[in-house]
């Protein structure tokens, strides 16, 4: 099936359908590294993960070995974790903290601004060996936005404030809820799933699957006294459903379970009521009643294409999805908190997290069974389709529609087909918008066929 068939996107009949070999597919899988990850920005980590001298922290970026270091002059270098004598790992640890950096196989020597500084031997070379030009390599592009670190493999591609479009009010909410900054808490929780990537993306959007799925962590908020019963679900307020530009996306609730800066929750007992309410009353007089009520009374899960979610209801984690196969990926999750956050408080949030996030959590193996059970459908080859239709004709989507999902889903198959734009709202005609981004892309003359 060619690329542009992949998707059916009929905005006035409401309908909009995923192939599902999108999710099987060992070509198309090969050509979203190309075609997406190779262009897009990726995250890499958080500033604060690397708060001394010397603490460096490894990652695998678009399939990539990459480290990140805070040099002796405070700077932060991102560096390709390959030697550039014989290509061994210099980092070899996901974690450590070194005034130097030895690759373990010849003992090349590099100091943390990626320098080459010692070659044992270095007398067997010939005139031409410069060491000044054998230094680590940096991605083509690395930058940061509000402490969060980014690369990216296309070394013309728009700047990183740029590609976060929408996606930036999102992360500024998050970031701007903590009176001396946000910090991630040491440690990680880590796990695989034997799924397409792009189904823990549109799962992390995904508010129509709540009560059904989650039915067990339903049931203890109803047991602690709260409203959150299936009943009270349905009823209140739907939150919205956004598609943000480039593929960012997020779904945004009243929040009603259990948010630490959210109005007084049982989850964090009596003790924690009068806390929770100077919290939002600084917020009120920092930022103004109606964006302090976006930052304590809703909650939101943010994704910012293709690949990173920050979702911020029950407490804020970071969520990274690296595909592995067509049916297979990793995840890594770390938590975010404030930084002047300690003691009771604290431990609060993370008991909050973990009950739910967490890796034994009430949500998170429920939605791993879900995504393999997925997955495992799809060998049904002549069920073809997937059908996220949900609230297409609807003037505001909520959470339990799916605007959000098919956002991500615009964007995927634009880039797919060598475009960096897609229309991502729904409303207009989609052939319009895909032959106005098509012109763009002939004007610039890159991005036709996904190469460089």
């Amino acid at each position: 099936m060619d690329i542009q068939d992949l998707i059916v996107d009929d905005r006035k009949r409401g309908i909009f359908k995923v192939h599902r070999s999108c999710m099987t597919s060992y070509d198309l899988f090969r050509r979203e590294r190309e075609r997406i990850f190779d262009h897009c920005w990726i995250y890499l980590g958080h500033e604060s993960e690397v708060e001394k001298p010397g603490d460096y922290r490894r990652r695998t970026v678009a399939g990539r070995p990459l480290f990140f270091v805070r040099g002796s002059d405070g700077q932060i270098r991102v560096f390709l974790n390959s030697c550039p004598h014989r290509g061994a790992q210099i980092c070899r640890s996901d974690t450590g903290n070194a005034e130097i950096l030895r690759c373990f196989y010849h003992a090349w020597t590099f100091n943390t601004r990626g320098e080459l500084i010692g070659v044992p031997g270095q007398d067997a070379y010939g005139p031409g060996f410069d060491r000044s030009e054998l230094g680590l390599k940096p991605p083509p592009r690395v930058d940061s936005y509000r402490g969060f670190y980014f690369v990216s493999f296309d070394a013309h591609g728009e700047d990183l404030v740029s590609y976060l479009a929408g996606a930036r009010d999102y992360l500024d909410l998050v970031v701007d809820q903590a009176e001396d900054g946000m910090r991630v808490v040491p440690g990680s929780n880590k796990y695989a799933i034997k799924a397409n990537w792009k189904l823990l993306a549109e799962n992390s959007l995904d508010g129509y699957h709540l009560v059904p799925t989650h039915r067990t962590y339903v049931d203890y908020l109803t047991g602690l006294g709260t409203d959150d019963s299936g009943g009270t679900l349905a009823a209140r307020p739907p939150g919205r459903g956004r598609a943000l530009g480039n593929g960012h996306c997020v779904s945004e609730n009243i929040s009603r379970n259990g948010r630490p800066i959210a109005r007084w929750h049982p989850i964090f007992g009596e003790e924690a009521r009068e806390r929770i309410a100077d919290v939002r009353a600084r917020l009120v007089r920092k930022f103004g009643e109606e964006r302090a009520y976006r930052m304590a009374d809703l909650s939101r899960n943010l994704l910012i294409y293709p690949n990173l979610l920050i979702m911020d209801f029950v407490a804020i984690s970071i969520r990274y999805i690296e595909p592995l196969a067509p049916d297979n990926m990793a995840v890594t999750a770390w938590h975010l908190v404030p930084r002047e956050e300690s003691g009771a408080a604290l431990a609060a949030r993370l008991d909050s997290y973990l009950t739910f996030l967490g890796p034994g959590g009430f949500a998170t193996p429920d939605d791993v069974e879900a995504l393999e059970s997925c997955q495992t459908g799809f060998r049904a080859t002549e069920t073809e389709w997937s059908d996220i239709s949900r609230g297409m004709l609807k003037p505001c989507p909520g959470t339990a529609d799916e605007l959000q999902i098919r956002g991500f889903w615009r964007q995927w198959h634009a880039n797919m087909q060598g475009l960096d734009t897609a229309n991502v709202q729904d409303g207009e005609p989609a052939k319009s918008q895909a032959a106005a981004a098509s012109s763009e892309a002939d004007g610039r003359g890159r991005r036709r066929t996904g190469e460089r």
